[in-house]
């Protein structure tokens, strides 16, 4: 099967990166000319446009920032929409719009070609091993013809059902996600102010009840002061606002999301949309005039787990 990927920022590139490391097929498009290079270097072919790469591969990828930017690659004069054919598969692995992938996903099915949407969840690092979970909603028949890639981008793949249901299950989880995050900056100021060993309390946090791979993972990079978690804050702000907007079509009142949604608004006036998404834990830093440290913590987190095949679960 030809693949094609579009989209090769922080996830999107490590996504691919598997798929070109484990021999498939491969062509790639992305605005930036700086992170194909890379990728024609090892052997991929590069396309002048989505359409153009919806015309060569059997299976479209994209792994995009927004729903916004998803849908002009789609959409776009010379989108995939434009070079889509029967039979051809188009998995959408960017963090998006339930309803966004639905409505794009009628426009796939006019042209007798078949939609998935694919989110993925684990971290940046996880993704650079293939160790990263993929939620996957859609045809079941599709979903088994395209596993054997699947889990090569993923160490467990979980099929949630009709198109649109991982998407729905991966701002939940991201929702959670960043609950924590916030969370964590409160329980780093009492660690701080009560003045434990730094050291000692993420070993005793991260043992207890009230652990949480979030802690496992970004308090390291927190406490090393790189903050690096490999994603930005102007994400995590779609992210908790896509899930805070579902709540609202539902019907649904919500009581922590809207203050999450706020807090990361005034993280990314503060810091930047750009700004590594574990700072929002310097707005505790900054009210309380104290810094998170401890000796012996990462810069940037690295897979240590081995690369290997994925599964369903």
């Amino acid at each position: 099967m030809k693949i094609g990927f579009i989209g090769l920022g922080n996830v999107g590139g490590k996504l691919a990166g598997s798929l070109l490391r484990n021999k498939f097929n491969l062509t790639v498009r992305d605005l930036d000319k700086n992170l194909t290079k890379p990728f024609f270097d090892l052997g991929a072919k590069v396309a002048n446009s989505p359409k153009e790469l919806a015309e060569q591969v059997d299976l479209i990828i994209t792994c995009l920032p927004s729903p916004k930017i998803c849908a002009e690659v789609m959409e776009g004069e010379n989108g995939i929409l434009a070079g889509l054919s029967e039979k051809k598969i188009w998995l959408e692995m960017s963090t998006t719009d339930e309803a966004e992938v639905k409505r794009i996903g009628k426009k796939i099915i006019a042209k007798k070609a078949i939609p998935l949407d694919a989110p993925v969840s684990g971290g940046c690092h996880r993704a650079a091993t293939g160790n990263i979970a993929i939620f996957v909603g859609g045809d079941r028949k599709t979903f088994e013809t395209i596993l054997p890639i699947l889990t090569v981008m993923g160490r467990k793949v979980l099929h949630t059902g009709e198109l649109g249901t991982a998407s729905i299950l991966k701002v939940i989880t991201n929702y959670l996600a960043s609950v924590h995050l916030a969370a964590l900056g409160e329980a780093w100021t009492v660690a701080k102010k009560s003045n434990l060993d730094l050291t000692k309390a993420y070993k005793g946090i991260a043992v207890s009840s009230g652990n949480s791979f979030v802690h496992e993972t970004e308090s390291q990079v927190i406490l090393n002061g790189s903050y690096n978690i490999n994603f930005t804050m102007d994400l995590v702000l779609k992210d908790t606002s896509l899930f805070d907007d579902l709540a609202k079509k539902l019907n649904a009142p919500l009581e922590i999301s809207p203050t999450i949604v706020e807090i990361f608004k005034d993280g990314q006036k503060k810091y930047g949309s750009r700004a590594w998404s574990s700072m929002i834990v310097k707005r505790m830093e900054d009210i309380n005039n104290i810094e998170f440290r401890a000796d012996g913590f990462p810069e940037e987190l690295i897979d240590s787990e081995p690369e290997e095949k994925g599964y369903e679960i």
